[in-house]
């Protein structure tokens, strides 16, 4: 990138983007294919997102991969997404390194099976020092969970004098949560038309402006992130990407 594009994009781009990836079951049943087959798709297009957030210049992109609530969909279904995991991991760390993407990842380890906590660690450890696109993924997340997990956080660091009750802000809060050092998404993206955010990222998206799209998860691409940037910027600034 020169730098001058470099530049532009560092005027017309959020630093912290946030995708709920929404619409893989109903993209397969539109097309009369299982479920698994929208999630396939949808590995797809989490591909073509990263690549498209590299260029773009983005610094942080957050991916809602697995909700703690979906371990109440069907057991063939949370065994299928956790195969996915499985697959995505082995198959594109090496690329994701080879493009300077660093990989973390937010969200509970309990329920994990041994492998795939494995795998994340791998990931993480593998492309700490890399400078590029931070690339995190939200698996096993749940926004409410992280939220009590930091107060809880908060209340044994009182207890044990760290920190004074009368002097608990919003920072004191913040600095507890996993995301903790994470700067908080300006941008929230959801797919597939619903209009909600589905206990992810609740208290970092509290300023964020959310757009909803449309068009289901597996057919979004490079066009669909630049144009919700371009929503964005025509929000805050009146800007758009040329």
């Amino acid at each position: 990138m020169t730098l001058a594009r470099a530049q532009q994009h560092a005027l017309t781009v959020p630093r912290h983007i946030a995708v709920i990836m929404d619409g893989n079951g109903r993209w397969a049943a539109a097309r009369h294919l299982p479920r698994q087959a929208g999630h396939r798709a949808g590995m797809e297009a989490v591909k073509r997102t990263v690549r498209a957030a590299s260029d773009l210049g983005i610094s942080y992109l957050t991916l809602f991969g697995f909700s703690s609530e979906n371990w109440k969909r069907p057991q063939l279904e949370v065994n299928y997404l956790m195969e996915l995991m499985r697959i995505f991991m082995r198959r594109e760390l090496d690329e994701l390194n080879a493009n300077n993407v660093r990989m973390t990842f937010v969200g509970e380890r309990v329920g994990l099976a041994r492998d795939i906590a494995a795998l994340l660690d791998e990931a993480t450890e593998k492309t700490k020092n890399n400078t590029g696109l931070n690339l995190r993924i939200a698996f096993n997340y749940g926004g409410q969970q992280e939220i009590l997990a930091g107060v809880e956080r908060l209340l044994e660091d009182a207890a044990e004098g760290r920190v004074n009750i009368a002097e608990i802000d919003e920072r004191a809060i913040d600095e507890r949560l996993w995301s903790a050092g994470i700067p908080d998404p300006e941008l929230v993206i959801r797919t597939s038309g619903e209009q909600r955010l589905s206990n992810f990222l609740l208290w970092q998206a509290a300023r964020a402006e959310l757009v909803f799209i449309d068009k289901r998860w597996p057919d979004f691409g490079a066009d669909d992130l630049k144009a919700a940037i371009n929503t964005y910027r025509s929000r805050v600034e009146g800007q758009v990407l040329t």
